[in-house]
C-alpha cells in the first residue's frame, strides 16, 4: 500500500522542528521511521506533515556526562549495539538493540524515535525501565526530564507531548551494579513475545538493589514491583531467583495484549521463565 500525501519539511535546529511541530496540526517527527513508515503505508497512521530530524546536530552523540550515560535521539541501534560505552555502562541497552529487527532497522532505526513512538512490543523499553533511565525533551515551553517509569502508558502511548522533540536518554552509572536483557522472540515479527531487562548491584552474597522490567505482549512496558520487592534483601541463591520470578504468574490476563499467537497464559508463562533467565544471568547465579 502507499502512504497519504504529506508536506515535507527538514528542520536543521531543535527549536525549528518543535516549532514546525507547533505550526502544523498532527505533525510527525521523522528520523529512522522504522516504525512510523509501515504504519503509513497500512493506513494505520496518517500524519499531514512530517518533519525531518536527521540533519539536527548535537543529538547523535554517546557520552558520559555528569554520572550519566548519556545517549543522543538520533543514535542508532546499531551503534548502540556496538558502542563500548553503552556495553560498559548500561549492557542491557546494548543487549536489546542488539536484537531490534534486522540489519536494515537497527542501522537506521533510531532510540529517540522508539522510544516516542511508544510500540509496547519493541525490546528497548525493558531495558530502558530497569536502567532507571530517563529522557530529555524539549518543547515550546522549554525542556524537561520524563523518568522512564512515567513515560510508557499504554501501546503507542507515551508521556512526550504532540510538540515535544525527545533528544536525549540518560542513564544513571553506578559502579558494581550490572543488567542484562533476554527474550523470547515472535518467530514471525521478531519482536518480543516477552523481553526482560534486569539490573542489580550486589552487596557480598545478599541482593541490594534491583530492578525488572518487561515488554512484548503486555498492555503496556512495566516495571515488575513484586519481582523487586521479593529480591531486595535476598540472599544470593537460585531457590530465591525462582520464587522472585513466579511472582510474575499474578498478572491478569488484562494485563496482556490479545494475540492471536500467543494467550495470556502462554505468555505469562514465558515472562515467568524470561525473568528468571535475566535474573540468573545478572546475579550470576548457576541453577540448581
Amino acid at each position: 500500500m502507499y502512504a497519504n500525501d504529506f508536506e515535507y519539511y527538514h528542520a536543521e535546529s531543535v527549536a525549528e522542528a518543535v516549532d514546525l511541530l507547533e505550526e502544523h496540526e498532527g505533525a510527525e517527527l521523522l528520523a529512522g521511521s522504522h516504525g512510523l513508515l509501515p504504519r503509513m503505508r497500512t493506513g494505520e497512521e496518517a500524519p499531514p506533515v512530517l518533519v525531518d530530524i536527521n540533519a539536527v546536530d548535537g543529538l547523535s552523540s554517546i557520552e558520559v556526562t555528569d554520572g550519566d550515560l548519556s545517549v543522543g535521539a538520533l543514535v542508532t541501534h546499531a551503534e548502540l549495539a556496538d558502542s563500548d560505552l553503552v556495553r560498559e555502562h548500561a549492557p542491557a541497552l546494548a543487549d536489546a538493540a542488539g536484537e531490534v529487527g534486522d540489519i536494515q532497522v537497527r542501522n537506521g532505526g533510531t532510540i529517540g524515535g522508539n522510544l516516542a513512538h511508544g510500540d509496547a512490543r519493541t525490546d528497548h523499553p525493558a531495558a530502558v525501565l530497569a536502567l532507571g533511565s530517563s529522557l530529555d525533551v524539549t518543547g515550546s515551553d522549554g525542556d524537561r526530564s520524563i523518568d522512564a517509569a512515567d513515560l510508557f502508558t499504554g501501546h503507542f502511548e507515551t508521556a512526550v507531548g504532540e510538540h515535544e522533540l525527545v533528544t536525549a536518554l540518560r542513564i544513571p552509572i553506578e559502579d558494581g551494579a550490572s543488567s542484562t536483557y533476554h527474550k523470547h522472540r515472535n518467530p514471525l515479527s521478531g519482536y518480543p513475545l516477552i523481553g526482560v531487562g534486569a539490573w542489580a548491584r550486589i552487596d557480598g552474597e545478599t541482593i541490594e538493589r534491583v530492578r525488572v522490567a518487561a515488554t512484548g505482549n503486555l498492555s503496556h512496558p512495566r516495571r515488575l514491583s513484586a519481582v523487586e520487592a521479593a529480591l531486595e534483601g535476598e540472599a544470593l541463591e537460585p531457590a530465591s531467583i525462582t520464587a522472585a520470578a513466579e511472582q510474575t504468574t499474578a498478572l491478569d490476563d488484562d494485563e496482556f495484549r490479545p494475540d492471536v499467537q500467543a494467550s495470556p497464559a502462554y505468555c505469562r508463562h514465558l515472562l515467568s521463565v524470561n525473568t528468571e533467565h535475566a535474573l540468573r544471568d545478572v546475579l550470576d547465579v548457576d541453577g540448581e
